[in-house]
């Protein structure tokens, strides 16, 4: 496969097969017990024991046809969980950030100055060490008027994806096994899940997985669709395998808060729906003044779900380097599948498409800010975007 999964079609086709002659069987020996229940009800004296026997002989074989066929099912969907999404034709091929497609560049980048950290930290409004003194590593507090930028992104970010037909949700981050794993990440990314062993759930990593769960095994009218929600949630991730990767502040952190897009769409309209969730997340590091660039990734670097992915990173000058800052995926009918969510419609697939992109991961989107609008005079400057959900246009030095 072009994503470097080696998948043995043929075996699992096989195995298929198998397994739907084996309920054929069950069937076929529920129905034969049957009608020997109704021989014994009907049997004589005289052949009545013949009948028991004949009866307890089509149980014994039905409930070891039924045990073979339980295991035979747990077989399949073991090795189907793991089989990962197909990919679009158009990804690019192989492994690593070398094997991306950078297609454009938006925005002047500059250099210097310091990074998010020294600016945050001289400013009194990122703390790292207190933080690690409640929670760990790789934990920040947002303090003063940090904090309240953090909502004003938020509220930009609603404001302008309400305005183009997003429903503002706030949803669980507590969500159970089965929406995890109908959205693609168990048991592939099952390491990197916070569990609360006494309740059997799970916090989510992002909204999501809520999200796309919340419609599990409905359905959907086509003049529904699109349905597209926005919800706003704190996330949860372990990091597992990424130490010493992005510890430095609040990039890689356990916590964050995130504003996220999904859409449920009918499959003919999934690939101009991506297009158009890359649009509104370039539309909000435009509002920002953040430079960015936009790159697609290539298919061996595609998570399980994912069909086709783009994403931003914004530049910083005070780190000279590039950030993730989203991710804007196209899950086809991978998730809808696994949910079982579908939609009336002639004549097509009637599983719907679902898609997901960051409207705005709050701690990165501050990294950005903070490095791209610092000050000579130490301050950062808050876009005009913003300015009205601030109610500040700066964030100068503290005594704090």
């Amino acid at each position: 496969m072009r994503r470097g999964v080696e998948v043995d079609i043929d075996s699992l086709v096989k195995e298929e097969g198998n397994h739907r002659a084996l309920i054929q069987e069950v069937e076929s020996l529920r129905a034969e017990q049957n009608v020997a229940n109704i021989k014994i009800r009907d049997a004589d004296k005289g052949s009545r024991a013949d009948a028991i026997d004949e009866a307890r002989r089509l149980s014994e074989e039905l409930k070891s046809a039924e045990a073979s066929l339980k295991e035979r099912k747990a077989a399949i969907d073991s090795k189907l969980a793991d089989l990962p999404n197909l990919v679009h034709p158009d990804a690019p091929l192989g492994f690593g950030d070398d094997s991306n497609t950078v297609l454009r560049e938006v925005g002047e980048q500059i250099t210097g100055g310091n990074d998010h950290l020294e600016l945050g930290e001289s400013l009194g409004v990122i703390d790292v060490e207190r933080a690690a003194k409640v929670s760990g590593s790789r934990f920040g507090i947002l303090r003063g008027e940090a904090a309240l930028l953090e909502l004003a992104m938020v509220r930009f970010t609603l404001d302008l994806l309400a305005g183009e037909g997003f429903v503002p949700v706030i949803p669980p981050v507590l969500v159970r096994e089965s929406a995890m794993f109908g959205t693609g990440f168990f048991p592939t990314d099952e390491q990197q899940v916070y569990k609360t062993a006494a309740d059997d759930l799970y916090l989510a990593g992002t909204s999501e997985v809520p999200l796309a769960a919340m419609h599990a095994a409905e359905v959907f009218d086509e003049k529904q669709l699109p349905v597209r929600y926005a919800g706003f949630s704190t996330c949860f991730r372990r990091e597992a395998g990424t130490y010493g990767k992005d510890t430095r502040g609040i990039i890689r952190v356990h916590q964050f808060d995130k504003v996220e897009m999904f859409s449920f769409v009918p499959p003919a309209s999934s690939d101009s729906e991506h297009a158009f969730l890359v649009e509104l997340e370039e539309r909000v590091f435009q509002a920002l003044e953040i430079p960015y660039r936009v790159i697609e990734i290539c298919a061996g670097d595609l998570a399980a779900p994912n069909y086709r992915k783009f994403d931003i990173e914004a530049w910083l000058p005070g780190s000279a380097r590039w950030l993730e800052v989203t991710s804007c995926s196209n899950d086809i009918d991978y998730q809808s599948r696994r949910l079982s969510i579908r939609m009336k419609a002639k004549d097509a697939n009637p599983f719907v498409h679902t898609l997901n992109g960051t409207g705005i991961s709050v701690q990165r989107g501050i990294v950005a800010l903070f490095e791209n609008h610092q000050q000579k005079d130490g301050s950062v400057a808050i876009p005009d975007a913003l300015r009205p959900f601030t109610g500040f246009s700066s964030i100068g030095p503290s005594s704090s």
